[in-house]
């Protein structure tokens, strides 16, 4: 009996020793097909920021495999693909979320590279919804657009779809001669909505704070349009739309785009997959 549990007891201690042929690190670094090249065996961790910056085929995961020139491997997130070829794109009403994620993408490509141009698409309500319901706060455009001039590389912008209100003063915040519209974009110039509630004392502070920021607002809008603050002023009291050439023309914008031709720096991404 005593020989059976000893000769049970080392049968077990063999199938749990662990062996070379199950060794992650032998899979991972030595173990390839044949003709199958580990894009990082001869690369340090220092070279992959300059992948990263080249555009090439991508820095998107660690153990990014090629095979005859082909990546193998899991397909890169949009948002990545975009972010390291320097493409910011706001396409939800500026909330706090959206303002977050976007200043966070301003600032690391101004570290990444202080010269190369960011180009800005815009899709947005701005701080309200498509039917006019408040969502957000003026001070989310207020903080983008401050960021926008805080970077030190010029940030075109590029509107799509519709800028409507705090949307359209971050288009007019655009390079000079760095702004566009595609063809049947929609911008509208509005003013902030007050939605306080409560005792007089506090809805007459946040009329204050609103004036305040439609002041703001409209300051912003006559630098980025070149025009005197009190006809921005006349033409927010009320809704005011423009079309792309009509935004031309208001100083707005710069230029209709109808293709990728005119952009600053041309993604390359598409090249690469």
């Amino acid at each position: 009996m005593r020989q059976m549990r000893t000769a049970l007891l080392c049968l077990l201690a063999t199938l749990a020793a662990p062996t070379a042929a199950f060794n992650p690190t032998l899979i991972r670094k030595n173990v390839l097909p044949m003709g199958v090249t580990s894009r990082f065996s001869h690369s340090p961790r220092s070279n992959i920021s300059k992948l990263m910056a080249s555009g090439g085929e991508a820095y998107y995961d660690q153990g990014g495999e090629m095979y005859d020139g082909v990546r193998i491997g899991p397909p890169p997130d949009l948002p990545s693909l975009l972010l390291h070829n320097r493409i910011v794109y706001i396409g939800m009403p500026l909330v706090p979320a959206v303002s977050e994620l976007i200043i966070a993408e301003l600032l690391y490509l101004n570290y990444e590279d202080s010269t190369k141009p960011i180009t800005m698409y815009i899709n947005s309500s701005g701080t309200t919804t498509a039917d006019g319901q408040s969502v957000g706060f003026e001070t989310e455009a207020f903080a983008i657009a401050d960021v926008m001039k805080y970077v030190r590389p010029p940030v075109c912008t590029v509107a799509i779809g519709q800028a409507f209100g705090a949307a359209a003063m971050l288009l007019s915040q655009g390079k000079r001669g760095g702004r566009a519209a595609l063809p049947n974009a929609t911008i509208l110039l509005n003013q902030p909505r007050s939605m306080a509630r409560g005792q007089a004392s506090d809805i007459a502070i946040r009329a204050r704070e609103v004036a305040h920021n439609r002041k703001t607002t409209c300051q912003l809008l006559a630098q980025g349009c070149g025009k005197p603050i009190d006809v921005v002023e006349k033409d927010c009291q009320r809704v005011k739309y423009l079309q792309p050439h009509e935004a031309v023309a208001y100083g707005l914008i710069d230029k209709v785009m109808m293709n990728d031709s005119s952009l600053p720096v041309k993604p390359s991404f598409l090249s690469q997959l």
